[in-house]
Protein backbone atom coordinates (compact mmCIF):
# COMPACT_ATOMS: atom_id res chain seq x y z
CA UNK A 1 0.00 0.00 0.00
CA UNK A 2 1.63 3.51 -1.08
CA UNK A 3 1.16 6.22 1.04
CA UNK A 4 -2.34 8.25 1.04
CA UNK A 5 -3.05 11.20 -1.44
CA UNK A 6 -3.56 13.18 1.89
CA UNK A 7 -0.43 12.21 3.75
CA UNK A 8 1.68 12.80 0.41
CA UNK A 9 0.19 17.04 0.26
CA UNK A 10 0.76 17.55 4.16
CA UNK A 11 4.66 16.09 3.43
CA UNK A 12 4.56 18.12 0.63
CA UNK A 13 3.09 21.01 2.26
CA UNK A 14 5.72 21.01 5.33
CA UNK A 15 8.72 20.62 2.74
CA UNK A 16 7.49 23.66 1.07
CA UNK A 17 6.92 26.08 4.02
CA UNK A 18 10.16 24.84 5.08
CA UNK A 19 11.87 25.95 1.71
CA UNK A 20 9.90 29.13 2.05
CA UNK A 21 11.43 29.71 5.41
CA UNK A 22 14.98 28.66 4.03
CA UNK A 23 14.31 30.93 0.67
CA UNK A 24 13.37 34.09 2.70
CA UNK A 25 15.67 33.97 5.50
CA UNK A 26 13.83 33.93 8.17
CA UNK A 27 15.02 33.84 11.48
CA UNK A 28 13.19 33.09 15.29
CA UNK A 29 10.47 35.46 15.43
CA UNK A 30 10.12 36.58 12.64
CA UNK A 31 6.30 36.47 11.19
CA UNK A 32 4.95 33.55 8.72
CA UNK A 33 2.53 34.95 6.25
CA UNK A 34 -1.22 33.92 6.77
CA UNK A 35 -2.64 30.29 6.53
CA UNK A 36 -4.57 31.95 3.58
CA UNK A 37 -1.25 33.88 1.55
CA UNK A 38 0.63 30.37 2.44
CA UNK A 39 -2.23 28.41 0.09
CA UNK A 40 -1.98 31.35 -2.26
CA UNK A 41 1.86 31.35 -2.42
CA UNK A 42 1.98 27.09 -2.42
CA UNK A 43 -0.70 26.75 -4.44
CA UNK A 44 -2.02 24.31 -1.59
CA UNK A 45 -5.79 23.81 -0.27
CA UNK A 46 -5.68 25.65 2.91
CA UNK A 47 -6.99 22.80 5.11
CA UNK A 48 -3.73 21.21 3.89
CA UNK A 49 -1.81 23.91 5.04
CA UNK A 50 -3.08 24.24 8.38
CA UNK A 51 -2.54 20.37 9.03
CA UNK A 52 0.85 21.39 8.43
CA UNK A 53 1.01 24.39 10.54
CA UNK A 54 -0.54 22.72 13.35
CA UNK A 55 2.02 19.77 12.96
CA UNK A 56 4.73 22.36 13.23
CA UNK A 57 3.41 24.30 16.07
CA UNK A 58 2.91 21.02 18.19
CA UNK A 59 6.82 20.04 17.46
CA UNK A 60 7.54 23.46 18.60
CA UNK A 61 8.92 24.83 15.21
CA UNK A 62 6.25 27.42 15.10
CA UNK A 63 3.93 29.99 17.84
CA UNK A 64 0.34 31.58 17.31
CA UNK A 65 -0.20 34.41 18.76
CA UNK A 66 -3.90 35.37 19.34
CA UNK A 67 -4.44 38.52 16.94
CA UNK A 68 -0.96 38.91 15.61
CA UNK A 69 -0.53 35.76 13.87
CA UNK A 70 2.45 32.99 13.18
CA UNK A 71 5.96 33.19 14.03
CA UNK A 72 8.85 31.14 13.87
CA UNK A 73 9.23 29.90 17.31
CA UNK A 74 12.95 30.91 19.64
CA UNK A 75 12.90 26.88 20.35
CA UNK A 76 15.92 25.21 19.33
CA UNK A 77 15.67 21.16 20.32
CA UNK A 78 19.55 20.72 17.83
CA UNK A 79 21.07 23.25 19.90
CA UNK A 80 20.04 21.64 23.37
CA UNK A 81 21.17 18.13 21.88
CA UNK A 82 24.79 19.30 20.92
CA UNK A 83 25.13 21.22 24.08
CA UNK A 84 23.63 18.51 26.80
CA UNK A 85 24.86 15.39 25.12
CA UNK A 86 28.60 15.90 25.78
CA UNK A 87 27.75 15.13 29.36
CA UNK A 88 24.35 13.64 29.91
CA UNK A 89 25.37 10.49 27.79
CA UNK A 90 28.54 9.49 28.86
CA UNK A 91 27.67 6.93 31.05
CA UNK A 92 25.97 3.10 29.60
CA UNK A 93 22.89 3.22 32.08
CA UNK A 94 22.05 7.07 31.40
CA UNK A 95 22.04 6.04 27.20
CA UNK A 96 19.89 2.62 28.04
CA UNK A 97 17.54 5.19 30.10
CA UNK A 98 17.30 7.32 27.63
CA UNK A 99 16.36 4.80 25.23
CA UNK A 100 13.81 3.32 27.86
CA UNK A 101 12.20 6.46 28.66
CA UNK A 102 11.62 7.26 24.65
CA UNK A 103 9.52 3.95 24.55
CA UNK A 104 7.49 5.03 27.82
CA UNK A 105 6.76 8.27 25.92
CA UNK A 106 5.88 6.48 22.71
CA UNK A 107 3.49 4.42 24.98
CA UNK A 108 1.67 7.02 26.19
CA UNK A 109 0.92 8.64 22.56
CA UNK A 110 -0.42 5.42 21.10
CA UNK A 111 -2.10 5.17 24.50
CA UNK A 112 -3.74 9.06 24.59
CA UNK A 113 -4.18 9.38 20.02
CA UNK A 114 -6.16 6.23 20.67
CA UNK A 115 -9.25 8.43 21.54
CA UNK A 116 -8.94 10.87 18.49
CA UNK A 117 -8.05 7.86 15.70
CA UNK A 118 -10.46 7.55 12.92
CA UNK A 119 -10.40 5.38 10.14
CA UNK A 120 -8.93 8.11 8.05
CA UNK A 121 -6.28 8.16 10.09
CA UNK A 122 -5.72 4.41 9.62
CA UNK A 123 -5.33 4.94 6.03
CA UNK A 124 -2.48 7.86 6.86
CA UNK A 125 -0.83 5.27 9.53
CA UNK A 126 -0.79 2.47 6.98
CA UNK A 127 0.66 4.78 4.02
CA UNK A 128 3.78 5.62 6.36
CA UNK A 129 4.29 2.13 7.42
CA UNK A 130 4.00 1.06 3.64
CA UNK A 131 5.88 3.77 1.95
CA UNK A 132 9.04 2.59 0.43
CA UNK A 133 10.69 5.86 0.05
CA UNK A 134 11.14 5.85 3.49
CA UNK A 135 13.99 3.97 5.90
CA UNK A 136 12.89 2.27 8.91
CA UNK A 137 13.82 5.19 10.90
CA UNK A 138 12.59 7.39 8.88
CA UNK A 139 9.11 5.74 9.18
CA UNK A 140 9.27 5.49 13.02
CA UNK A 141 9.73 9.22 13.29
CA UNK A 142 6.69 9.59 10.59
CA UNK A 143 4.57 7.21 12.34
CA UNK A 144 4.77 8.81 16.37
CA UNK A 145 4.89 12.09 14.72
CA UNK A 146 1.52 11.05 13.56
CA UNK A 147 0.48 9.99 16.94
CA UNK A 148 1.52 13.15 18.92
CA UNK A 149 -0.03 15.31 16.41
CA UNK A 150 -3.52 13.67 17.22
CA UNK A 151 -2.63 13.78 21.20
CA UNK A 152 -2.68 17.58 20.52
CA UNK A 153 -0.06 17.78 23.05
CA UNK A 154 2.57 20.27 23.41
CA UNK A 155 4.52 19.41 25.73
CA UNK A 156 4.71 15.72 25.30
CA UNK A 157 5.62 16.53 21.38
CA UNK A 158 8.87 18.46 22.49
CA UNK A 159 9.83 15.86 25.01
CA UNK A 160 9.76 13.62 22.98
CA UNK A 161 11.53 15.03 19.67
CA UNK A 162 13.81 15.81 22.42
CA UNK A 163 14.57 12.39 23.09
CA UNK A 164 14.35 11.67 19.75
CA UNK A 165 17.26 13.89 18.42
CA UNK A 166 19.38 12.32 21.33
CA UNK A 167 18.81 8.61 20.71
CA UNK A 168 19.87 9.32 17.21
CA UNK A 169 23.53 10.45 18.58
CA UNK A 170 23.55 6.66 20.58
CA UNK A 171 21.44 4.23 19.08
CA UNK A 172 19.06 3.40 15.99
CA UNK A 173 15.86 3.02 17.55
CA UNK A 174 13.04 1.58 15.61
CA UNK A 175 10.94 -1.20 16.13
CA UNK A 176 9.73 -4.25 13.70
CA UNK A 177 7.54 -3.49 11.05
CA UNK A 178 5.32 -6.05 12.93
CA UNK A 179 5.03 -3.75 16.16
CA UNK A 180 3.17 -0.43 13.53
CA UNK A 181 0.96 -2.88 11.85
CA UNK A 182 -0.43 -4.69 15.18
CA UNK A 183 -0.71 -1.31 16.88
CA UNK A 184 -2.73 0.29 13.98
CA UNK A 185 -4.80 -3.10 13.96
CA UNK A 186 -5.56 -2.49 18.19
CA UNK A 187 -7.10 0.90 17.09
CA UNK A 188 -9.06 -0.78 14.11
CA UNK A 189 -10.38 -3.44 16.50
CA UNK A 190 -10.94 -0.84 19.68
CA UNK A 191 -8.72 -3.30 21.75
CA UNK A 192 -7.51 0.21 24.22
CA UNK A 193 -5.74 -2.75 26.88
CA UNK A 194 -3.57 -4.47 24.73
CA UNK A 195 -1.24 -1.23 23.80
CA UNK A 196 0.34 -1.37 26.83
CA UNK A 197 0.91 -5.28 26.31
CA UNK A 198 2.16 -4.72 23.01
CA UNK A 199 4.78 -2.16 24.31
CA UNK A 200 5.89 -4.71 27.06
CA UNK A 201 6.91 -7.45 24.08
CA UNK A 202 8.90 -4.57 22.53
CA UNK A 203 11.73 -5.94 20.87
CA UNK A 204 14.08 -2.54 20.37
CA UNK A 205 16.67 -2.21 17.24
CA UNK A 206 19.91 -0.98 18.67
Amino acid sequence: MSMSPKHKVYQGVLQEIRKYIDDHELRPGDKLPSERELSEKLQAGRSSVREALRAMELLGLIETKHGEGTFLSHYQPYHSVEVLSSFILQEAKTKSDLLFAKKIIEKEAARIAYAYIRDEDIGELYGIIHDNTLNSNEKHVAFFQYLFYKTENLLLARVWQLMDEFSYTIASLSYDQSFYLKLIHLYQSNDYGKIEDLFNTLPVKK
